[in-house]
């Protein structure tokens, strides 16, 4: 069980470090720089919160057996990577962040770079909250990779074995509570963040117009 819980883990903090730097990175380039195509760019990106990750198991699995991770951590984190929620999120915070303020840091002499790191990302820490923690949310609970993606029993994540906790046992009841216990322990640890972090996303979404 250590195995399955440290596999949880690193790949929960990997997916969640990605997760927010791929989003918040994104959301930048959309938010201020008006190049060719940006805008159906963002389009897709609204058009593919309408997808389950259900329905694209199938050419996940195909994309990652002809990448050739199939059967390595990557095949847990690359698929969790793709958040459009998340880069939704935060482009709608960045988007209320004046123009002027970034002209003048240019004019500072300040690079892209930089304003990125010391202007936008902490002006858009809420948001920024939000998406770790749905990051973090949708990696811990997730056991589409060990299911499909992954064989090597060393390489399956903690999930997987709490779902498997009830077909290990042949009296019905006691595997609906064994399963049940081990679902509470998975779902502690989101609730603690939440708790900790309520504030932050509830303001996250009231100043994004998510309802």
């Amino acid at each position: 069980m250590s195995r399955y819980l440290f596999n949880s883990i690193f790949v929960a903090i990997i997916v969640v470090v990605l997760t927010v730097f791929i989003s918040t990175i994104s959301a930048f380039a959309l938010s201020k720089f008006k190049f060719k195509g940006h805008k159906v760019l963002f389009k897709i990106n609204t058009y593919a919160l309408m997808f389950v990750p259900i329905a694209v198991s199938i050419p996940r699995y195909l994309i990652l057996t002809r990448l050739g991770i199939f059967n390595t951590y990557f095949a847990h984190i690359i698929p969790m990577l793709a958040m459009p929620v998340g880069l939704f999120l935060v482009k709608q915070f960045m988007d209320q962040v004046p123009d002027e303020l970034l002209e003048a840091a240019v004019m500072d002499g300040a690079s892209n770079w930089q304003i990125y790191a010391k202007i936008m990302f902490p002006l858009t820490k809420s948001a920024i909250v939000t998406v770790a923690f749905l990051a973090f949310q949708q990696s811990w609970m997730s056991t589409e990779a060990s299911n499909i993606f992954v064989d090597v029993e060393a390489l399956r994540t903690l999930p997987f074995y709490l779902s498997t906790l009830s077909q290990q046992t042949g009296n019905i009841v006691a595997a609906r509570g064994i399963s049940a216990a081990g679902w509470l322990i998975m779902f502690l640890p989101n609730l603690f963040i939440f708790v900790f972090l309520q504030s932050r996303v509830m303001e996250s979404m009231a100043n994004s117009g998510i309802k």
